[in-house]
């Protein structure tokens, strides 16, 4: 009975004895106000149904808790990889990766430039564009689908219109004649970072390598060693499958 009442109070009529209806049923006046107020009636649920979305509602709570505690993990991440620290080796702050190029085509306004699509390995599946002045001594099928190392974080330029987000490592002949990329082991994982025995540290951000011109003080160190192998101040630069290394360039500085 007040479930009945309070309806008819929500539509602003008072209630009526069925033998006052009338025959058209329209009892109610039009444009009266709806009063707009809590649910009469809730729905009724089993045990079982309360109980899976109680579940629920917990499922989120722990999934949103959970994406907290990434978000705060990625922020101190992005916060020390910032800067980086006075102790850290040089080399360590450079972010150097395994990639595999996609996708490879000539500069359309460039004679020496490729242009390429590379796997880095990063979220999301991406992919870096990035140009590279090998035309000389590459030819494109050479090119398609090779793995490489690149440096991931420089800042992003300009180069005759194509932005170029990274760069690609190869090895070059004291007189210029002779090109090599440096290649990681064939198995070698798309994305892995590169390392050297014993140096530990995080790469720092784009900003800082180039306020600090970081890459122009690792780059001297950089040179091919006995059988093409990348080094850096004579240490071995590798990846869980091996060392990098050039085809046959010997002695060549790397950049």
């Amino acid at each position: 009975p007040n479930g009945a009442k309070e309806i008819f109070d929500k539509m602003g009529k008072a209630p009526m004895s069925l033998r006052d209806i009338p025959s058209t049923l329209r009892n109610l006046t039009p444009g009266s106000e709806i009063k707009v107020g809590e649910v009469l009636y809730t729905k009724l649920v089993s045990e079982e149904e309360r109980l899976n979305a109680e579940e629920a509602t917990k499922k989120k709570a722990e999934a949103i808790a959970e994406a907290q505690r990434r978000k705060k993990e990625k922020k101190a991440k992005m916060n020390n990889k910032s800067t980086g620290n006075d102790n850290q080796p040089d080399f360590t702050k450079v972010e150097i990766r395994v990639g595999q190029i996609t996708k490879v085509w000539n500069h359309p306004e460039a004679e020496k430039l490729f242009c390429e699509e590379i796997d880095v390995g990063e979220e999301g599946g991406g992919v870096r564009q990035i140009a590279s002045g090998l035309r000389d001594h590459y030819e494109l099928s050479d090119m398609e689908q090779k793995k490489v190392l690149v440096v991931c974080n420089l800042k992003v330029s300009k180069m005759l219109g194509f932005s170029s987000n990274g760069m690609v490592l190869a090895a070059k002949a004291a007189d210029g004649s002779k090109v090599e990329l440096i290649s990681p082991p064939a198995d070698a994982k798309i994305g892995e970072r590169v390392f050297i025995e014993g140096l530990v540290g995080e790469p720092i951000s784009s900003t800082q390598m180039k306020k600090k011109k970081v890459f122009d003080t690792v780059s001297k160190g950089l040179v091919t060693g006995e059988g093409g192998v990348a080094t850096w101040d004579g240490k071995v630069i590798q990846t869980s499958a091996g060392p990098c290394a050039a085809a046959s360039l010997v002695g060549a500085p790397i950049s």
